[in-house]
């Protein structure tokens, strides 16, 4: 009996669901029956979907009352489907207006995040706002909101705002009204944007200098609070604000509070450049070592440079009395002023390149990696990243045959937990081209990882143009393989590269390690 409750619950819980599954059959009548959906391509054995999952379910939940669909497609069930949409990873979200006006997903995949998303979504890039009851209304419908207050007749005013809200509105919600008596009502005269938000002083004016540069940076000031919480949802927002970000480590939401408290005089000074966030140690202190910070000492300031990716440790970690505002505040100015130098982290130079990769770490990465003379082929790898385990012996292989040309192409790979970088790395491992004479564009990698692909790469997009499809293969000796896939012996000389990769795809396919088979970590 209480077996058959059981099922019984799993029924219910199921028909509850407000997450539409769709196939190949039902996705086209679907997506033209609704006017917005959010679809989710995902495979069950996909850890990142499964942590997704209640966070879909819930946003689903709050959406539909607002007539927003979410779907999500089985994509080992319905590969055709997903291939027809060019789906390569999961989850990937994709937002339908019909089946042909498709658009990628570009929020946090949070539940209160979709829903906010989705809400932008489903509205105009500006909604006109013709009482005080909509005006009210909508100056709540997110956190941050934007209204413009215009005469009908300011053409100039009007179409700079309008600009800027459709450049913004996958993150800003906006309004406007041409209403007088509404301007003087909020205190303001036309022309005016003002900034409601549920957090600081609870709104920010802008009245001069209408341009869509000046709005677009007041915006991103504005919305920002002064000091505010670093976590999934709100880092790439942090790192896409263009300015430094002033991190205050803590382990309780109580010491998070009270530095807050204690630093925001200094915050309030240095509004516009650099942001000031609490972070919860407790959950994310590894990345404390990002920062150059020791790891586990609580609790800690740094300043991250979000353009340049440098980092600022301030040098005293453990006590309330090392983050006074009288300590930080000199450390912020001295920052500000240009006193400060970044803190680099790097592993020694080696001695001796060995194998036929070449090592990078931070302090020969200007030697290697900004040679102007040569094409280099970068990859960011992480140690306990099974990816780039799986990637090394292949690697390895693509340095060995470009290794006659040496004098044109350098094939290198940089731990970047290890060394401070330039750049700034959203996933391992991530693979950029550096062509001779254009260093400071780089090419990235979306390919296939197999020594063919990233050969032609190479070929196609490096200043060299060099052609390797015939070469010899030569043996990557005194590479260390230890608990690395088992790499195929060398090539004859007659063997190609389609040859060699077609004899080693065996070899590498059997010591592929899955995605959900690596360590979780707590990673922003």
């Amino acid at each position: 009996m209480k077996y058959s409750f059981a099922l019984a619950g799993l029924a219910a819980l199921a028909a509850a669901s407000d997450v539409h599954d769709l196939t190949k059959d039902t996705f086209d009548p679907f997506v033209k029956e609704h006017d917005l959906v959010l679809a989710e391509f995902f495979a069950p054995w996909c850890g990142h979907c499964k942590a997704l999952a209640p966070e879909y379910e819930e946003a689903a939940t709050s959406l539909k009352d607002k007539e927003i669909a979410l779907a999500k497609i089985d994509c080992t069930a319905e590969q055709d489907l997903c291939q027809s949409y060019g789906i390569e990873g999961y989850p990937t979200l994709k937002v339908f207006r019909g089946p042909a006006n498709v658009a990628p997903y570009q929020g946090a995949r949070k539940a209160q995040a979709i829903v906010s998303y989705m809400t932008k979504q489903s509205m105009p890039s500006v909604s006109l706002l013709q009482s005080k009851d909509t005006l009210e209304d909508f100056k709540t419908a997110d956190k941050v909101v934007l209204v413009g207050f215009f005469d009908k007749d300011d053409k100039s005013s009007n179409a700079t705002f309008g600009e800027v809200a459709d450049e913004m509105r996958d993150t800003f919600l906006f309004g406007a009204t041409s209403d007088k008596a509404l301007a003087k009502a909020e205190g303001v005269k036309q022309p005016a944007v003002v900034l409601y938000k549920t957090f600081d002083e609870g709104k920010s004016t802008f009245e001069e200098g209408f341009t869509r540069e000046a709005l677009a940076e007041f915006a991103k000031t504005a919305s920002t609070p002064l000091i505010g919480e670093v976590g999934p949802e709100t880092y790439a927002g942090y790192m896409a604000a263009g300015i430094p970000l002033a991190y205050i480590f803590a382990e309780t939401p109580e010491e998070r509070d009270d530095l807050s408290k204690t630093l925001k005089p200094i915050a309030e000074k240095q509004k516009g450049k650099v942001n000031f966030a609490t972070i919860d140690a407790a959950a994310f202190g590894q990345h404390a070592g990002n920062l150059n910070l020791e790891v586990g000492t609580w609790p800690a300031f740094a300043i991250q440079d979000t353009q340049k990716n440098q980092k600022f440790p301030y040098p005293n970690q453990g006590s309330i009395k090392d983050l006074s505002e009288k300590k930080i505040a000199k450390f912020v100015n001295d920052y500000v002023s240009g006193k400060v130098e970044p803190s680099v982290k790097s592993e020694p130079i080696p001695d001796k390149q060995e194998g036929p990769t070449t090592i990078v770490v931070a302090k020969n990465y200007q030697d290697v990696v900004m040679d102007d003379s040569k094409d280099v082929l970068l990859e960011f790898y992480a140690p306990w990243c099974g990816h780039c385990k799986a990637l090394s012996p292949k690697y390895d292989e693509l340095a060995a045959i470009f290794k006659p040309h040496a004098d044109k192409i350098t094939i290198a790979k940089v731990d970047a937990t290890a060394n401070d970088i330039p750049d700034e790395i959203q996933g391992f491992p991530t693979i950029k081209l550096y062509k001779a004479g254009s260093k400071d564009a780089p090419v990235d990698y979306a390919g296939s990882r197999t020594v063919e692909d990233l050969a032609d790469f190479v070929r196609d997009n490096g200043s060299h143009h060099v052609d390797v499809s015939g070469a010899e293969g030569e043996k990557t000796e005194g590479v260390d393989t230890d608990g690395m896939p088992q790499q195929a012996p060398a090539a004859t000389a007659k063997e190609g590269v389609k040859e060699k990769v077609a004899r080693a795809a065996g070899k590498v396919k059997e010591s592929m390690v899955d995605d959900d088979s690596v360590e979780e970590h707590d990673e922003l």
